[in-house]
Order: structure tokens, then sequence, then C-alpha cells
């Protein structure tokens, strides 16, 4: 027998066996067009139930009755007879969906549709929903039950669609998916990824499909727990028939339920709470919990007003309609028909007149109660009751507050005896506030108006402590009144409303000010809220004005962006100028900043820039930190937009830099470089934002689950959150991303391409080192600016942009070699402020062991340079200095000195002794008995002079610094092998060192020491000055005697050492003076007459004044030992009496 595909069909074949078919089926089926659903009963009822099907074709598959569908045998016949003989589509498809073959249709359906094949007989079965209404066995369920959004039909119907709409959305995928026990596995399916809409779908049905078990299985649980407990009761009901039927578990579970919510809705929670400990077995907070499938119950109160009226019983009800022939009907049916609506259309217009007659009746029952309070009332009432009465309404068709009317006016008075009545009645409308009372609002607009007329008397009696209370009242007033006029009114009360607002009441009146602007627009913002501001512009109470400053701010995002970037920017421009109270300023400078953040006017950026200066160059410390922390950033986030940060911010601050310097090295004005040095300081953020955001690797950047977080010690500590480069970028997580793919473009990729960064490189950098060149070296506040501003520019860039571009153009500058000390030729490139700068700020940037190790190596080869070179020190003590500030840099600069200690050259080893000076300031005692104290012991046990003379300084700083006795005496054994050892009498510059160090440290070094070393020492050298043969060493000596007298005058010495050491080394400065310098000599001869007066009159007081003098020392040493005595007391306070008492 030849085989047969019913499948090989072209589109004529299948045209033409279609039509006869299609008129087979329409003989079968009732409907015209698409199957409809089986006969009445079950749609989908087996087929057992169904007539028999005819069936085509042999297959192995069950029909839903389990029997086998087989082929006829005429039909096996005709099949084997002829190999042409073919089965339309169609009638296989009408086969499938008559035997109830669902799932097995929509595949079918599903793969013609793949093969561009659609059949108009599936088309229209899948997509009628009235075709999956299956209905349950047994009693059919309400209409809304099996059609409502949960029905079990319109699951299956969804379900369905489900499936439909997958195959149809993505033919070419949809292969696996051919029945909904597939949809469990579609998922994993070789098909590719699925769309985000069939997920959903998907997932959607599978919730769907647990949640029907759940409930399935609650019901289950339900059924047979009532069913025990049913059969239990029934037994116990047996055996005592005089016991009430005992309450259920689950009845018991819902009562306690029910009983629980009464009580919390009622206030009583302290029994709530016993009664739930008492049942603790059960969740009083999840009606699911009491085990029933049913919906919750209704409250107890409730059950308890419907426990007597029983609701009838419920019946299966279905709606019928008939009809009967009009022409059957008798002739006065029609006759009354007409009446029938004759009769409606007059109910109508009698409910029309009776509408319009209630609105009479409330327009004049509003009248009664707005002129209640005035003389007319009773008048007025007898006429509303008069017209009442003469209405044709009953009393039932009337409005209640009506006939509360009628009741009252009902008794037959006249009108002046009701006056004369309510006359006892203490009433006061004539006032102000009586009339306000009288007239209640019966409307919103009404109320607002009411609130407009009554605020502005109720604010000056609210005490001050207490009127921002009135805020949110006078702000909705204002938002809602009707009148212009009042809303003005009402906006100034809110800006008057406290005469000198604090910090909190501020943020209130600002808060509502925003509020105010959210809901009216920024049109009466403008119209309403910015007059208000500017006439407080010049108020005398700064808070008021405060105020007015930080209203501009916050008004800003509502604002028109004309009045923006004209008005507003003007206002705070004048009080910029103009205002004395630094916190004035400070909030007009975040005002400021906030404008430039939302401003778009283009040619403003040169305004913009004025007042970044202007703020800048404030002498309020609090003004200039808060354009640091916000103008500036916001400034430079507009810069970065019109693409000016690189273009004209940064170089017009480099240009004013620069024109600083050629005004002289003495001339610099140190408090503008300040300025503009500080405001580059706070670009670097931004700038380093704009590297990144215009890096080729931009594009490329994706925020994945393992990409590593910023470390803590990656950027410098921002000034404020504005400065913080991931606020700037947009988040941690993209700038992470970002600063990877920097790293990883710097090491391997390089430069190019990469505008911004080129600029950097080439330009910026360039220009800085050039600037830096050309400053004073001497100038502290200078280096140290420039060196912080290049340690911050080297964090933000890392590590790797330091190593490898700010490094080597430094180097290539800084060739250590003596032609670059030449500073007779010009090139004393080593002598200038680019060695502290590159040492402090770049070398210092990061604290690894190979970073301290070049610092270490390029300080000591600078220092051997300038040694050999006899070139000035100035740039190596700007380095020693600035970095001993910082301690943790002092280990590592006695190392550097321990290389000078032990060089072969004097020179070197007398500029290691000049630092020592400038490194022991700050330095622990501890360091400095370990390291310092020996190091320069070992310089002074060396045979050359000069570096024995140049430990001198660093031995004065230790007396000066140092406590610990045993220092301080090995420094002064030192010292005073220096001025009595026989070697150093001829050693002038030895004396002229010792007398500048004694000068120096004299005034703050231990009274001990001053009066037993330094002052007997000046006076023997002075002593031996005037025999000096000399005149040039002479005048030496003198000239530093004479610095270090004046000095030591300042201090408190004692009358021995004054007579003894001090008076006579001023006489013998004085006849050095008188000889070689005479306008020092009349300075000294003051000196001298002060120093004198001060012991005659000691002397004088103890001859003439001997009882006085004692009487007063006795009380001052009473005096010390009453607080001695007193410091030595503990809380007791029987020692505290004993402390007066006698002694015996």
């Amino acid at each position: 027998m030849a085989s047969v595909n019913p499948f090989n069909l072209s589109d004529s074949e299948e045209e033409t066996e279609r039509r006869p078919n299609e008129s087979v089926d329409k003989e079968r089926s009732p409907s015209h067009g698409a199957p409809g659903p089986p006969p009445p009963g079950n749609p989908f009822s087996s087929p057992a139930e169904a007539e028999p099907p005819t069936p085509l074709l042999s297959s192995n598959r069950t029909s839903p009755n389990g029997e086998g569908i087989s082929v006829s045998a005429p039909a096996t016949s005709a099949m084997a007879g002829s190999t042409e003989a073919r089965v339309s589509v169609d009638i296989i498809a009408a086969q499938l969906l008559r035997d109830q073959f669902t799932l097995t249709a929509l595949e079918f359906h599903t793969e013609l549709l793949e093969a561009g094949r659609e059949l108009p007989r599936l088309r229209d079965y899948f997509s009628n929903p009235g075709n999956f209404e299956r209905q349950q066995g047994g009693t059919p369920p309400a209409k809304d039950q099996v059609l409502g959004p949960g029905g079990p039909l319109n699951r299956v119907f969804d379900d369905l669609i489900v499936i439909v709409h997958v195959s149809r959305s993505h033919p070419d995928r949809a292969g696996s998916i051919s029945t909904l026990d597939s949809l469990d596995f579609a998922r994993y399916s070789d098909d590719g990824n699925r769309e985000s809409d069939e997920r959903v779908a998907v997932l959607e049905f599978e919730l769907r499909k647990a949640k029907e078990t759940i409930q399935a299985l609650r019901a289950n649980l339900t059924q047979a727990a009532e069913s025990d407990v049913l059969s239990q009761e029934r037994k116990n009901l047996k055996s005592c028939p005089e016991i009430q039927e005992p309450i259920r578990q689950l009845e018991k579970r819902a009562l306690n339920f029910l009983v629980n919510e009464y009580l919390l809705k009622n206030g009583y929670k302290l029994s709530s709470i016993t009664f739930s400990d008492e049942n603790d077995d059960q969740d009083f907070e999840l009606w699911d919990d009491v085990g029933l499938n049913i919906p919750k119950p209704p409250g107890l109160l409730h059950l308890y007003r419907n426990c007597g009226n029983v609701p009838p019983s419920q019946r299966n009800m279905v709606d019928v309609s008939v009809a009967v022939d009009a022409s059957e009907l008798p002739g006065n049916c029609v006759q009354q028909t007409e009446v029938v609506q004759e009769l409606e259309y007059q109910l109508g217009l009698l409910s029309s007149e009776k509408q319009s007659l209630a609105d009479q009746i409330k327009k004049l029952q509003s009248a009664v109660i707005r002129f209640s309070g005035s003389k007319v009332r009773p008048l007025l009432c007898h006429l509303v009751v008069k017209t009442i009465s003469k209405s044709e309404f009953r009393v039932n068709d009337t409005d209640p507050t009506v006939i509360a009317l009628a009741v009252v006016f009902s008794r037959k008075l006249s009108p002046a005896f009701q006056q004369a009545l309510l006359s006892f009645c203490r009433m006061c409308s004539d006032s102000r506030l009586g009339a306000e009372v009288s007239r209640i609002a019966d409307s919103e607009e009404s109320v607002m108006l009411m609130l407009g007329r009554c605020l502005p008397h109720i604010v000056p009696n609210v005490l001050l402590a207490k009127r921002e209370e009135l805020i949110p009242l006078i702000l909705c007033t204002a938002c809602l009144h009707p009148e212009p006029k009042e809303r003005d009114q009402l906006l100034h009360i809110l800006f008057n409303l406290i005469k000198r607002p604090d910090d909190e009441q501020r943020q209130m009146i600002l808060t509502g000010c925003v509020a105010f602007a959210r809901h009216v627009g920024p049109t009466r913002v403008e119209a309403e809220l910015l007059p208000q501001c500017w006439e407080q512009i010049n108020h005398k109470y700064p808070e008021r004005r405060l105020l007015v400053a930080e209203s501009c701010g916050a008004l800003a995002p509502y604002l028109p962006k004309e009045i923006r970037s004209s008005l507003v920017l003007s206002m705070l421009q004048q009080m910029l100028a103009e205002d004395k109270a630094d916190m004035v300023r400070e909030a007009v400078v975040k005002s400021l900043g906030i404008i430039m953040g939302y401003i778009d006017d283009a040619d403003k950026y040169p305004q913009g820039f004025e007042l970044m200066l202007l703020s800048l160059g404030d002498p309020s410390e609090r003004v200039v930190n808060a354009v640091h922390q916000v103008f500036i950033p916001a400034f430079s986030a507009w810069s970065t937009e019109l693409g000016n940060l690189h273009v004209a911010l940064i170089p017009s601050l480099l240009t004013r830099i620069e024109k600083l310097l050629p005004q002289g090295e003495h001339g610099l004005d140190e408090h503008k470089l300040h300025i503009f040095l500080s405001a580059l300081q706070s670009l670097i953020p931004p700038l380093f934002a704009l590297v990144l955001q215009n890096a080729p690797f931009t594009s490329r950047a994706t925020v994945h689950a393992d990409t590593p977080a910023i470390e803590v010690t990656r950027f410098p500590r921002p000034a404020s959150p504005l400065q913080d480069i991931a606020t700037i970028i947009g988040s941690r997580e993209v700038l992470s991303a970002l600063l990877q793919l920097y790293d990883h473009q710097l090491e391997l990729e390089g430069t190019t391409g990469w505008d911004s960064l080129l600029w950097v490189v080439n330009q910026l950098l360039p220009q800085l080192i050039e600037i830096v060149g050309r400053i004073n070296v001497t100038s502290s506040t200078c280096v140290h600016e420039f060196s912080r501003f290049f340690w911050r520019l080297c964090r933000t860039f890392g590590k790797i942009f330091t190593n490898t571009k700010v490094k080597p153009q430094f180097q290539e500058i800084l060739r250590l070699s003596e032609e670059n000390v030449d500073v007779s030729a010009g090139n004393g490139i080593l002598t200038k402020a680019t060695v502290p700068i590159y040492a402090t700020g770049v070398l210092t940037c990061y604290n690894q062991e190979e970073d301290r190790k070049l610092l270490v190596g390029f300080l000591e080869d600078v220092m051997t340079t300038l040694s050999l070179s006899h070139a000035p020190l100035d740039s190596l003590k700007a380095s020693f200095v600035e970095l001993g500030a910082n301690p943790a840099y002092h280990e590592l600069l006695l190392t550097v000195l321990w290389y000078g200690v032990v060089h072969t050259s004097a020179l070197v080893r007398c500029t290691a002794a000049r630092m020592f000076e400038l490194v022991l300031r700050g330095m622990s005692e501890a360091l400095i008995d370990r390291r310092a104290a020996p190091a320069l012991i070992t310089l002074c046990s060396g045979p050359e002079f000069s570096v024995r003379i140049s430990t001198i300084p660093a031995f004065g700083t230790i007396m000066e610094t140092v406590t610990q006795k045993e220092l301080q005496e090995r420094v002064k054994m030192q010292l005073a092998s220096f001025l009595e050892d026989p070697q150093y009498q001829d050693q002038h510059s030895l004396h002229i060192e010792i007398i500048r160090t004694f000068g120096r440290v004299g005034p703050n070094a231990e009274p001990r020491f001053r009066d037993e070393f330094v002052l007997p020492h000046l006076h023997k050298l002075a002593l031996a000055n005037n025999s000096h043969a000399v005149e040039s060493k002479r005048i030496d000596i003198a000239t530093q005697l004479f610095e270090a007298y004046s000095a030591l005058s300042c201090c408190f010495i004692s009358e021995e050492v004054m007579v003894n050491h001090f008076l006579p080394g001023l006489r013998c400065l004085h006849a050095d003076m008188e000889q070689l310098s005479p306008e020092h000599e009349v300075i000294l001869s003051s000196m001298i007459k002060e120093c004198e007066i001060k012991v005659e009159n000691r002397g004088m007081s103890d001859a003439q004044g001997s009882i006085s003098i004692a009487s007063s020392l006795v009380g001052e040493d009473a005096k010390t030992k009453f607080l001695s005595k007193m410091g030595q007391l503990t809380t007791s306070g029987a020692m505290l009496a004993n402390v007066f008492q006698r002694k015996k």
C-alpha cells in the first residue's frame, strides 16, 4: 500500500478541497463561519457524550475518553487504491476541533503559521474567546465566577492566548512551545533568548497555577477539618441532647479574629493584647490564618445590627425574557401603551419642577444662615417660613435642613416678639470679628476669603516663638486666594512674620516658599514672591537679608530662565558687593552657585567669572569657603557644558597668575596668588572628570558586578560633595569602571586622540612648571600653595600619570649638574622654587618604599650639588621646612642629613649641620636624643672649624625646645667647650654665631639656663670685645651683642643677675658703641638708665618701706602658701575646714 502524505498539498489543491468540506461543516454546525462551540451542556465534554466522530487517519493517539481513533475500512481501501488521494488540512483541523484536541489543533495552527499557510478555520477558532469557556461538572457556576477576572474559563483562554502570542510573535523560535505543559521547559529550549513579554506571560501563568493549587489545598483542608469536628460533635450531642451544640474549631478561630478586630477598632488595646496572649496559637493580623477558605466576614457591629434581619435565601435565578407579536395584542393594549408614555412624560416634568423648587429652598436657607445675626433676622425668617408654607410640597419631599427650619418657625409669633426674645442672647455682630463669626463660609472660595481677611489680624497676636505655626495657613491661603492684592498682603506677612528669624525658622519659611513656587508656577513666583525679596534686600536686620539671599537660591529652579539670569543675578550681585554681614554674603555665594547650576544664557559667562573672582577676594574666610564648596563647582560644571573649562576658565586664571610675577620678587602679591591658585586647585576635580568623559574608552565603560571598588585614598578628600568626582561623573560604579580603563589606557595604549589629556600634558603642565620657576623661593607661602596644588593634581590624575607625565617634565628641567646652579649665567634652576615644589608636591604624592627612596635620593643629590657649587641653600631650606612640618617625614629627613654628616666633603657636612636647625622644631625629644644629637656631636668632632660652627644654631634650638635634663646638660657642655676652649678664642665667626644663637634662644629657654649660662657668657664676650684690636670684628660682635641684649631685656631678670651680669655687659657694650656706632649708643644709654632705676627702686623700697614691703611679701607668701595648700586638698570637707584653723 502506497503511503499517503496528507500535508503534501499545494495551495491550489487546498483551496479546491476546502469548498466542499466547508459546505459539509455548515450542515453540521448551526453557525456560519468558524466552528462554534459544541452543543449546549458542556462545551468540553468527551466524545463519548457527543456524536461519535468520523475518523480520518489511523493514529495511536487516544481521544479524551480513552478510545483509539482508527480509520474505517472504506477509507483504508480508498487510500490503498490510489496514491493520489490526499486529505485537506481544513478537514484535519475540523476533525481535531470536533474531537476537542485543542492543544493539538493549536500546534497544528502554529506549524501552519511557520510555513506561511494560515488556515482561516483555526485562526477564527483561536481568536474567539467564547470557544474556551469550560464549565465544571455538576452545578453550573455563576456567570461572574466563570467569566470573571479569575474564572477558570478566562484562565484557560489566557493560557492559550499566551501560547498563540508567543507563536505569532516569533514563529521562527516557537517550535518548542506546543502545549501548556511545555511552558515550563520553554525557557530552557534551544530557541534562543525570550523577549521580556514572553517571560512575564510564562511567569504569570506559573504563578496563577501555584495559587490555584494552594487554594485547592486550603479548600480540602477546610473541608476535612469541618467534617472531623462535625462528626465528633454529633456523637457528643447524641449522648447529651440537652447540651447546646458546641463551637467548632474553625468557627472559634473566626470569632476570635472578629473579636480582636472589634477591640482594636474601639480603643480596647490592652484587652486586645490580653486576648492575643490567651490565644497565642493564632495570628490576628492575617485572616488566612483562620484556615477557612472563605472571604473575611463583616465586623461584629455589622453582624449585631443585622442579626434580626434574616436575609432571604439565595436562590438560583435566571434572567428570562419573553416577547409577543404586536399583531396578536388587542387594540386597547396599544391605547394603554400611549397613556403610559404620556404619564411618564408628565412625571418627568414634575420631577424637574420639584428639583428647581428644592434649589430655591436651599438658596433661601443659606440666606437665612447668612443673615442670622442681623436685625432683619425675624422678618426674614418669617418670610422664609411663609414661602415654605406656601409651597405645594409635602414635608416628606423637602430637604432635612428645610424641615428643621419649618419646625423652628412653625410657632405663630410676631416678628417684634421674636426680635425682643432673641435680644436676650448676648451676640455681637456689629464688630469686625462678630461679623466674621456670624458669617460662616459655605464654600472653598468663601473659606479662602475669610482667611485672607482674618490672618492679618491673627498674626500680630501670636507669640513670636510660635509664629512659624502659621506658615502653612498663610501659604495655603496665598496659593488659593482669588484676589491678587490679598495674596500680596499674605506673602508680605510671611516674609515679615518673624522679626529676626533663626536658622530653623528661616528653613521653614524657605520650605513654604518652595512649596508655593511648585504649586503656582513660574509666572506667579515672579510676580508675587520676587517683589517680597526685593523689598527686604536692604533690611536693617541681617537675618532678614539672609532670608532674601537664601530665597533667591531656593527659588531658582522655579523661576523663568530670563528672570533667573537677569533680575535674580543682579540682586545677588548687589548683595555680594554691598552687604556687610559675613553670613549674608556667604548665603549669597551659595545662591549664586545654585543660579550657576540652572543658568543657560551663555552671555552671562563673563559675569559669572567676575563674580567668582569678586567672591574669592572676600575678606571673610567663611565666604571664601562657600565659594570653593558651591560656587566654583557649579560654575565649572557650566563651563564644562559650554566647552570653556580647559579653553577659557583655567587659562584665564593662569594668565592672571603670570601677571603677578613680573612685579619683582619682593613685590609679589601673595594674597592674589593665593586666590587664583586656590581657584585652580578647586578646578582639578572637574578637569579630571572632563578627561575621563572625553576619553577614547568612555563609550566602552560598563558597570559589572566584579568591578573593583575605588580605594578610599585614591582621591584627595573633597572640600564638598560637589567636588567629589563620583558626584560629577554620576556614581561611584561608573567612576570605578572609567578608572580601570583610564589606567589601562595610560599604561598600555597611550594618549593618541585624547585631546583633553594631551592639553593637560602639553600645555597645562609646562606652563605651571614655568610659573613655579619664577616665584620667590624664600616665600614659604607661595611654595606651600604650589606644593599643595601639585600634590592634589598628581593624586587626582593617578600614580601612572604622575610617573609617566609629571615627573619626566620636572626631571628634564632639574638636571643635577653644576651648570644648573650657575646663577651668574642665569641658569640657577636648582636655586629656584622648582626644587621644593617638586620634592614636596610631586615626590610625596605616594608613600611607598620606591617613592621614599626617590625622594631621599633627590634631596641628597640637591644638597651635594648646591654645597659643592657654593650656591645659595634657599631651595634646600624651603624643602626641609615644608617637609619638616609633617612629622611623618622626620625620619626621612634625618636619613638625608646623616648622608651629609658622613660625607667626605666639609662643604656638604656644613650644609647638613645647618639643615638640622630647620628640622628639629616639632621633632619628638626621643628622636632628637636618639638620632639628631649624636649626629651633631659627630659633626663637632671633625677637624674643620666651619663644620663645628655650623652646629651651634642646632644646639641652640635643642636648648630652646627640649625639656629633658640630661640632653640639656650635654648640649650645655658642648656650648661651654666652644666658649671656654682656648682653641676657639680667636674664632671670630664662632663668637658671632654663639651671640646670634643666644639672642634667638635666650628669651624662650629655661630661666636657669638664661641666668646661669647665657647672660654670664654674654658679659664675658662684651668685656673681651672692648679690647679687640680689629675694628671691623669689634663692630660685628658689638652689633650682634646689641641684638642679643635687646631681645633679653624683655625677659624677667633677677636683681642679682641684673647687677652682676646684665648691667655690666650693657656698660661694656655702651663703651664700644660710643666709639663705633653713636646711633646705638643712645638706645643703650636709655636701656642702662632703665635697668639702674629698677635696681635703685628696689633698694629704696627695701630701706624706706621695709614694713610695707615685708607685709606685702608676707601677704604674697601667705597667698602662695594658701593656693598651694588648696591645690593639695582632696574633696574632704574636714580638710578644707582645717585650712582656716589657727596654728597653735
